[in-house]
């Protein structure tokens, strides 16, 4: 895959179906993401692949009850406003990813793959997130889709590293949880503000000095 398409591409695909990802695979994902920038080069990083069944059933309810604090705190005053007024067009895209993101909760242990990252003595994920998305970027290239999230180690960090056994006295800090899987739905570009509205040059607030207003892919 031309890497312009897979910069471009790589949205969040939470609605993915239930068929394993080949081992296969699943070694050629890992194999590009250990290849990513490492801080100092240490590799201080462990990833742990999840596709035990019981494991997903056990993380499920934890990864449901957190989804639903996040619309109940950070999100509430965005999911009432588009509630009211669900016409817009601001309301119309929040609701979207609202659905993407609770069929993730409502379906996780359906979820063929996780990966979860830890970086070592490294609670700000510098040097582990580079390798993440190198992950995403291997997937999408193999045809699965993928989406990182924070809620598990933000809401339920002691019972997650509990299910999934890892020693609480080495400094392993859980980076993301990300889902793999087949996608249901089609790839493509996602709106996204200009990248001239969301940058400066120099100085906070300056003008960075040229306009992209279209994608620059495919040309």
């Amino acid at each position: 895959m031309e890497l312009h398409e897979a910069l471009y591409t790589t949205r969040a695909m939470r609605r993915v179906r239930p068929d394993p990802v080949p081992y296969e695979v699943q070694a050629r994902i890992l194999d590009a993401a250990v290849r990513a920038p490492s801080g100092g080069n240490q590799q201080n990083w462990r990833f742990l692949l999840l596709d035990d069944p019981e494991k997903k059933a056990a993380l499920a309810p934890l990864y449901q009850h957190a989804m639903g604090q996040l619309w109940e705190t950070v999100y509430k005053p965005q999911l009432e406003a588009a509630t009211a007024h669900p016409d817009t067009a601001e309301s119309k895209q929040f609701l979207r990813i609202q659905r993407s993101a609770q069929w993730l909760a409502d379906h996780f242990a359906d979820v063929p793959l996780f990966l979860f990252p830890f970086a070592q003595f490294d609670p700000s994920g510098s040097s582990i997130y580079p390798a993440v998305w190198s992950a995403m970027l291997a997937a999408r290239a193999e045809g699965i889709g993928s989406c990182i999230t924070a809620l598990l180690q933000f809401f339920h960090p002691k019972e997650t590293l509990e299910i999934l056994g890892v020693p609480d006295d080495q400094g392993w800090n859980l980076a993301a949880t990300v889902s793999f899987g087949y996608p249901t739905g089609t790839w493509g570009l996602a709106t996204r503000q200009p990248a001239d509205h969301v940058s400066y040059r120099n100085t906070w607030g300056n003008a960075v000095g040229f306009s992209v207003p279209e994608p620059l892919w495919p040309g």
